[in-house]
Formats: structure tokens, sequence, C-alpha cells
């Protein structure tokens, strides 16, 4: 199923499409998309949903939110694909590269992206987000998958200048506000045969920059699961942003970084597409 949030910001519905493509409005039911929805009879028993007598969304002029509400960690992966490795200049990494996006920074995948005071270096990654679906700690391998409640599309917007030189981690050039789209949709794991076989791409004023596969993941999901779970707890409701695909701002010839005014379209295959505008930040 793909659920999602709709609705203007701060007031948000829980809402899930139906095979004619209507969101259907599921706040009679539940309160929202979040870490205790996961553990709802309708999460847990989806084929009891009757969508269909659901009411429909007017879907004309409405904003859809963050597909997820509340978001406790969101967690992301530097350098995971071979091809951006080497795009960079960087070694391949050993041990998978974890930074914090602080989820102040989580917008919806249509919101305007604020490039922040004083940028010179704002640059995009489309990802592949795991949902996480239950709690756990030192998770094997062999049984990461059980912890996936479903997927979404993440851009993964990043400050290169505050990043890489300004001293420290890499969070600060990671979490910046609006630097966290997620969405459209929180798409139930039933639904992707084959996470690490997805077409993922990227758009900035029509010209496509990213355009790879899941396959090209050094790390693959239950790897990625497994390995983060060594370092912190994961509760229903935490994001894993896995890392992006080569063709980002930073490994063009010469590097491009993204200005106010410009469209960003990307997407994931069944996980559907953002598009956003860049403004400045006000």
């Amino acid at each position: 199923m793909k659920f999602l949030r709709f609705g203007e910001k701060g007031l948000e519905k829980p809402g899930v499409l139906d095979a004619n493509g209507q969101i259907r409005d599921l706040s009679s039911i539940i309160k929202d998309i979040d870490g205790n929805f996961f553990e709802h009879t309708i999460f847990l028993n989806q084929q009891a949903l009757d969508i269909d007598k659901l009411p429909i969304v007017e879907q004309k002029n409405l904003r859809i939110g963050a597909c997820v509400a509340d978001v406790g960690k969101f967690i992301g992966i530097g350098l995971n694909y071979i091809d951006h490795a080497n795009e960079t200049g960087a070694e391949i990494p050993k041990e998978p590269i974890i930074f914090n996006k602080w989820t102040s920074s989580i917008i919806g995948p249509n919101d305007d992206i604020k490039i922040p005071v004083n940028s010179v270096k704002t640059d995009w990654e489309v990802e592949l987000g795991i949902i996480i679906g239950k709690s756990g700690s030192y998770i094997d391998i062999e049984n990461a998958m059980e912890y996936v409640a479903g997927y979404c599309v993440v851009n993964d917007i990043s400050e290169r200048e505050y990043q890489l030189q300004r001293g420290g981690s890499w969070d600060k050039g990671k979490g910046c506000d609006t630097f966290g789209p997620i969405g459209p949709w929180f798409v139930t794991k039933d639904e992707i045969n084959d996470p690490q076989n997805l077409s993922i791409w990227l758009e900035v004023d029509g010209i496509r920059y990213q355009n790879g596969t899941t396959a090209n993941m050094i790390f693959n999901v239950p790897k990625l699961i497994s390995y983060v779970s060594q370092f912190m707890s994961l509760h229903p409701g935490d994001i894993i942003s896995t890392g992006t695909p080569a063709g980002v701002g930073i490994g063009q010839t010469p590097p491009l970084f993204l200005r106010p005014n410009q469209t960003l379209r990307l997407g994931i295959d069944g996980l559907g597409e953002q598009l956003q505008n860049t403004v400045d930040y006000k």
C-alpha cells in the first residue's frame, strides 16, 4: 500500500492511495502516519482495510506533506554508491559512513527548498529512504528486513561548504531547514520486490544529472539496518537515507550548485516523484 499525509503544514491528515490513484482519508480511523501507526491494526492487517469505503480527498491544489510524522531519527549514509564515491574522488568506504539529518529539516515532497543564508554550495542528492517499522538494536543481517516497514524517496539536500570546509562533522551541512524532503508516499515493503533493483534519478531545470540504480549501493539495505543498529537503537518511524548515485552538483565539471528560482524533479521506481522549487531563505 501507499500511505501519505496531506493538508497544510502542521495540520496534515493521514491518507492512503486507492487502486485508481485517488487519495482516501484515513483520519476517521487513525490519528497520523507516525511511529504509533506501525503498531496499529490497519498497518499490521492491511488486507482488512476497505479503502473504497473511505472518503475521497479532492486533490486539486492539495499539499502533500512529509510521508511520516514525528520522525525520531533521520539517519544519513554517506558515499554508499560506487559511482558517487568515484566522482568525488573519495575512497570506497570499508564501513558505512553515518551522519545525522536533523528532523527539523523534514518537509513535504513538493515544498520549497530554502537556500541557507550565505550558502555557496547547496547540492542535491536523490536517495532511497528506509522507514523502520519496529524497535531493535544489534540486529542480525539475516533478520534485518523484519524491521523494515517500507520505503520512500528522500532528497538529501546538502550544503557542501558547511559539510566539508567548515570543520567538524558532516552534520552541519546536512540538516539545514528544508534539507529533508520525504515522500510523496510511504510505500509498504511488500510492494517493492527488490530494493536493490530500483531506478533512481534527479533533474534540475529539466536536465537529468542523476540516473542510477540502487544495485550500485556498496552496502545494501539489510547491511545498513544491521550496521546502524550497532550504534543506536532503531524505533518505528525512524528513517535511514541510504546514499546517492553519481551526478550530484559537486561532481560536475565545473561543479554546479543550487541557487534560488530553480526546479528539482526526482523519483525512484515504485516510490513516486518529488518536485521542488528553490527559494531564498526568508
